[in-house]
């Protein structure tokens, strides 16, 4: 599957929720919802969990990502994602790395070909 780069560089085509969304999967949101909210110290329930990647204009996108300051910030800025922001890594961005460090080897890899 092709690679669908969200604003802050998760690989959206990867995420649980993406799949669990696009093979209309229950049992998949329910594992996604157990997991995220026992790493996140969230209470996630099953039922929140879809999306069809954060840049989606018509279809669902999981809760916290209406709320996704880095999102927002993209948005506002109107980039494909923040490796074509000119005030990339800002701190918001950074400190998202250290949760998940894989977006910032897909932002980084942007970067290069830019």
């Amino acid at each position: 599957m092709a690679r669908i780069v969200a604003i802050c560089g998760i690989n959206c085509a990867e995420c649980p929720a993406y799949i669990a969304t696009r093979e209309n999967d229950d049992d998949k949101r329910r594992q996604t919802a157990e997991e995220w909210s026992k790493q996140f110290g969230a209470d996630i329930q099953p039922e929140s969990v879809n999306c069809m990647s954060c840049l989606s204009q018509d279809g669902p996108v999981f809760d916290y990502c209406t709320k996704c300051e880095i999102r927002k910030c993209g948005m506002a800025k109107q980039v494909d994602n923040c490796a074509h922001c000119a005030d990339y890594a800002c701190e918001k961005l950074t400190k998202f790395f250290d949760m998940v460090p894989a977006a910032r080897t897909t932002l980084e890899e942007i970067r290069q070909g830019l």
